[in-house]
C-alpha cells in the first residue's frame, strides 16, 4: 500500500489556503469528469483518497444505513454534520453531502448551509421530493412544488459563503420535460450544479446537457434504474460529476456479513484473513506512526508479525 496520508489538521502549515467551495470548484474548471465516490464513514474516506479520489460524496442513504436506518430521510441535522466533520478531518478533500430536502423549509436551509459550512463541507445536494422522502430509484416519490424547491435554492445561496449549491430533481421518473423545467427554474434561482436522479436512457441524459447551462451530477448507485455506465460514459453524454453514493457500504456491510457468517459457522476466522487489512495495512492507513511521532512519551510501537498481524 501506499504511504499515509496526514489529515489536514496534523500539521498547520498544510492548511489548505481555499475553502472547500473554492477547491471543488477548482476541479470542476480542469477538463474531464470529476469523480466522487461515496465514503460512509471517516475510514472509507481515507481509503478513497488514498486511491487517488480528489473529491467525496456523503451519502444521505449510505449514512442512514451505517446507523440501521432507512432512507427515509429520519437522520438529523446532527447527525450529518458530525460525519461531515469526520470526513473532512480525516481526509481534506472537497465532501459533496446529501441535504435531503433541506431538513425543513426556506430558513432550515439557510442554517443546513451554515452548519456544513462550518462542518467543512463544499457542497450541499437538496433535493425536490416532501417529507418522508425516498430514494430517488424507488416509486411513488412525491415532489414538492417547483416553486417552494425554488426558494429553498434561493436561501441555500443566499446563506453561503462558498458551499456549492446542488440542486436534485426527482420528477425525470415521471416526466423528462417536468424535470428539466425544474432543473431550469432551480438554475435561476441559483444552483450551481443540476442532479437530475434515476434518469435511463442516453438520449435523456444528452437532452439535460443540451437544455442545462451549467455542470450537471450523475448517479451511479447500484441496483437502481439507471443502467451502469463508466465515467467515461457520463463525460461523452455531457455530465461534469459522477457519485457511487453507497458503493462502499455495500461493499462493507457484505464483507461483515460474510465474516460473521463464516466465525458463527466455524468457530474461527483464520479462513478469512485473507479479505482483512492486516494490521500493518491498517496501521499504515490511520497514519499510527505519524500520531505516535507526536507525542514522545509514546513508544513507537512494533507490528506482530505472527499470521494474526
Amino acid at each position: 500500500m501506499t504511504s499515509p496520508i496526514r489529515p489536514p489538521w496534523f500539521d498547520a502549515a498544510a492548511q489548505p489556503d481555499r475553502s472547500a467551495g473554492e477547491r471543488l470548484q477548482a476541479l470542476l474548471d480542469r477538463p474531464g469528469i470529476v469523480a466522487a465516490p461515496g465514503a460512509h464513514d471517516a475510514l472509507s474516506g481515507r481509503l478513497a483518497q488514498r486511491a487517488g479520489f480528489k473529491a467525496l460524496y456523503l451519502s444521505g442513504a449510505a449514512l442512514s444505513a451505517s446507523m440501521a436506518l432507512p432512507d427515509l430521510g429520519v437522520i438529523t441535522l446532527e447527525e450529518l454534520c458530525h460525519a461531515t466533520r469526520q470526513l473532512v478531518r480525516a481526509t481534506g478533500l472537497p465532501v459533496l453531502v446529501d441535504g435531503d430536502t433541506g431538513y425543513g423549509e426556506a430558513l432550515n436551509v439557510m442554517r443546513l448551509v451554515r452548519e456544513l459550512e462550518d462542518a467543512g463541507a463544499a457542497a450541499v445536494q437538496i433535493e425536490d421530493q416532501v417529507l418522508p422522502k425516498k430514494c430517488g430509484h424507488l416509486n411513488d416519490k412525491r415532489l414538492a412544488d417547483a416553486d417552494d424547491m425554488a426558494r429553498k435554492i434561493a436561501a441555500a445561496r443566499r446563506a453561503r459563503t462558498h458551499l456549492q449549491i446542488v440542486a436534485r430533481t426527482d420528477a425525470a421518473a415521471s416526466s423528462l420535460d417536468d424535470a428539466i423545467q425544474r432543473a431550469s427554474l432551480y438554475r435561476a434561482a441559483g444552483a450551481d450544479i443540476i442532479f437530475p436522479e434515476a434518469l435511463t436512457a442516453d438520449e435523456d441524459f444528452r437532452a439535460f446537457a443540451t437544455a442545462i447551462d451549467g455542470p450537471l451530477l450523475a448517479n451511479m448507485t447500484e441496483f437502481g434504474r439507471t443502467p451502469y455506465r463508466s465515467a467515461k460514459d457520463f463525460e461523452e453524454l455531457g455530465f461534469k460529476l459522477v457519485i457511487w453514493p453507497v458503493s462502499s457500504l455495500r461493499v462493507a456491510a457484505k464483507a461483515v456479513a460474510d465474516v460473521y457468517a463464516h466465525l458463527a459457522a466455524t468457530g474461527e476466522t483464520a479462513g478469512m484473513l485473507g479479505c482483512m487489512l492486516t494490521r500493518a495495512e491498517l496501521y499504515e492507513t490511520l497514519g499510527y506512526h505519524d500520531f505516535e511521532a507526536l507525542d514522545q512519551s509514546i513508544a513507537t510501537s512494533v507490528v506482530p508479525t505472527t499470521p494474526g498481524a
